[in-house]
């Protein structure tokens, strides 16, 4: 578990006065079917926020990299039907870790996020025909490529969308990598 999580786990309990094994327990005695329910059940119902119903329903769910022993198999399932998007994601991987050594690389069951101090990206094949790189870059005005992302909650700020790594140019690393410097 890095940093990161354990802050965010000990702030849980801070903020609602329950653990997160406590938190998990109660949403898991709700039988919900999709993670969207538990997240409108946590904020709605108890007031959390995006990032803490986020963290709770992956960690009930187990879908989060921290539930499973290889995050390689989180990866796999999310290019199944989507194998055309893989080398995407792999190309993606192989220039952002070369912006420094200190990027953790943590895969769900739909996307992985990417995180120095904190999240500075998501890369998620979206669809058979869109691939969506989030990118946290709150105040920056849309352009190029780069568009902002209006929707309350989201886990972004902006979003760019390619269609085939053919789209992955400089314009595109450019965006990644000053989302990659402010998150340090």
């Amino acid at each position: 578990m890095d940093k990161a999580e354990l802050t965010m786990i000990e702030n849980l309990y801070k903020n609602t006065g329950r653990t997160l094994e406590e938190w998990v327990k109660l949403v898991r005695e709700k039988k919900f079917e999709k993670h969207g329910e538990i997240l409108k059940f946590l904020k709605e119902t108890h007031s959390f926020t995006h990032g803490f119903a986020n963290m709770v329903a992956h960690k009930a769910k187990g879908s989060d990299a921290g539930s499973v022993d290889d995050k390689q198999l989180l990866v796999d399932g999310q290019y199944k039907g989507k194998e055309h998007f893989k080398p995407v994601y792999d190309r993606l991987i192989s220039e952002i870790t070369k912006f420094g050594n200190d990027i953790e690389i943590a895969p769900k069951k739909t996307y992985v996020s990417l995180r120095r101090k904190k999240q500075f990206a998501i890369l998620n094949p979206v669809t058979k025909t869109r691939f969506e790189i989030g990118l946290n870059m709150k105040g920056e005005a849309g352009k190029g490529k780069l568009d902002v992302i209006t929707s309350a909650n989201a886990m972004c700020s902006h979003v760019i969308k390619l269609d085939s790594e053919g789209g992955i140019d400089r314009e595109v690393l450019n965006w990644i990598r000053s989302a990659y410097d402010h998150a340090g």
